[in-house]
């Protein structure tokens, strides 16, 4: 799978090349693009608000503003640095954001929710290892939600993505040792909690997946109707990750970083026919210099 933040990988076709056949008005090179970066969007806005409809919206805004200033593209940066600082201004810039609680209150409305033994097989439409899959992808992503906007992007892209701090520092315009310490922070805040409150980390904290998962459907954090996090996925993110496993060890317990890495990585719906007909509008088509 294309990984625009592994750079060891390079396709036979670049995003550079892509681009200029996309200006001269080949649909089929912009469709590659879409094609290649889509996901990496999707999973990137997903992270950020939670809702997967939401990343839908969010994925489908940035592509838009890929389009329409794609003609302004001179190749002074490379195109993957251009594309995810729309990306990064994008998500951080939000006009509707989620719902953001601190940790203490996060921990407060879980330990809040009564345990209760999972719903009979017969009641529900789809497995319970669904179910506790969906439970547990909302829940470690719900918190993520109690980071600041900013640390919470960082470490979606240094933590889960392994986006070295480098590359980090150029996507959000920081200098490598402030992107270093805004993951380091961000890390911190995260992983005390989990060990604080987590069972998955920690085994003498009482809280399971399988004990809160009824309530989590009674409460409409999981839909037993509805997929979420365990729809289609294009691979677990670990696998396309970059391994930063020696550093992580020397942080931090890895089991910490392994529930994130762990999460799927989703397929994002296909925006190319969403596009393809706002590509055939005349006036559209002036703004991407189409028919220059």
């Amino acid at each position: 799978m294309y990984n625009p933040f592994q750079e060891t990988i390079i396709p036979d076709v670049t995003d550079e090349d892509l681009v200029l056949q996309a200006q001269n008005g080949d649909w089929d090179a912009l469709e590659q693009l879409i094609g290649r970066h889509q996901a990496w969007i999707f999973n990137i806005a997903v992270r950020m608000v939670h809702k997967p409809q939401e990343a839908e919206d969010i994925t489908q805004e940035v592509l838009l503003k890929m389009l329409t200033k794609l003609g302004t593209f001179q190749g002074k940066s490379s195109f993957r640095t251009w594309l995810y600082r729309i990306v990064v201004n994008h998500v951080l810039n939000l006009r509707h954001r989620p719902q953001e609680l601190t940790f203490a209150e996060l921990g407060t409305l879980i330990e809040h929710l009564p345990d209760q033994a999972l719903p009979d097989p017969s009641e529900v439409s789809l497995p319970l290892s669904v179910l506790l899959e969906e439970a547990k992808v909302s829940c470690t992503l719900g918190m993520l939600l109690c980071l600041d906007p900013r640390q919470r992007l960082v470490f979606i892209l240094g933590e889960v993505f392994g986006v070295s701090s480098e590359m980090g520092a150029e996507l959000m315009e920081l200098s490598p040792s402030n992107f270093r310490q805004v993951l380091t922070r961000a890390r911190r805040d995260l992983y005390n909690y989990l060990h604080e409150r987590c069972g998955l980390i920690n085994q003498a904290n009482p809280c399971r997946c399988a004990r809160k998962t009824r309530s989590f459907i009674e409460r409409g954090y999981v839909d037993p109707q509805r997929r979420c996090f365990t729809q289609e996925r294009l691979t677990q993110t670990a696998e396309i990750a970059s391994d930063h496993t020696q550093e992580l060890h020397q942080l931090f317990e890895q089991q910490h970083a392994t529930i994130y890495r762990e999460h799927p990585f989703l397929a994002a719906p296909d925006f190319s026919a969403r596009l393809r007909q706002l590509i055939t509008m005349p006036a559209f088509r002036q703004l991407l210099l189409l028919d220059a």
